[in-house]
């Protein structure tokens, strides 16, 4: 199975911890970051200006038409748009309706995920509600790698469950797992991520 070209993140209910924790045990070379993390309005630019101490990855707010590049992380902007993936790695920021009450949404983001070949890797961490179940049923479906926070690992474990009954994760990891799961899951037959 050839590696991802990009992982893609949900978060909601604890998750700025869950994302300081798990983007600082990832390494520089990764292929690119696209999170959606349930935030009130004002606070994102806080949370990427501690991941950029913290991580050897350089975490950013998208922006449209944004092209992702390896070794960074790019943030859905609070606001009323939806953060998707196109054609060649290319951060779209597309207004449209709440999915599941939010936008932007988990769901809208892995289900542009579809779009790509190879399939991105998905992973939904600690949140409340559902969002982003339904787009990692159809990533997982359609032979996408899907991780999902385990329940005693999470601050609310309701995203992440409900991905979990619905069938579609592949694996249910504690947060202090989940960075070796995405390295070892996402490089096929190689040692890393991305490795050949």
């Amino acid at each position: 199975m050839p590696p991802p070209p990009c992982i893609l993140v949900g978060a909601s209910t604890g998750g700025v911890e869950a994302l300081h924790h798990l983007l600082a045990a990832l390494p520089a070379d990764l292929p690119p970051v696209l999170v959606v993390q349930h935030m009130r309005p004002g606070f994102l630019k806080s949370l990427v200006d501690g991941l950029a101490r913290n991580s050897a990855l350089v975490p950013a707010i998208a922006s449209d038409h944004q092209p992702a590049r390896a070794g960074h992380v790019y943030f859905a902007p609070d606001g009323d748009r939806h953060l998707l993936l196109d054609h060649g790695l290319v951060c779209r920021l597309v207004a449209g309706p709440p999915m599941n009450g939010h936008c932007p949404s988990v769901d809208a983001l892995f289900l542009s995920g579809l779009r790509l070949s190879p399939l991105p890797l998905a992973v939904l961490l600690t949140g409340m509600g559902r969002d982003g179940a339904e787009g990692m049923r159809a990533l997982h479906d359609a032979g996408a790698t899907t991780i999902a926070q385990d329940r005693e690992s999470s601050v609310v474990w309701g995203m992440p469950r409900a991905a979990v009954e619905l069938g579609a994760a592949s694996h249910c990891l504690p947060l202090d797992r989940i960075a070796a799961g995405i390295l070892r899951l996402g490089a096929g037959q190689g040692p890393r991520l991305g490795a050949a």
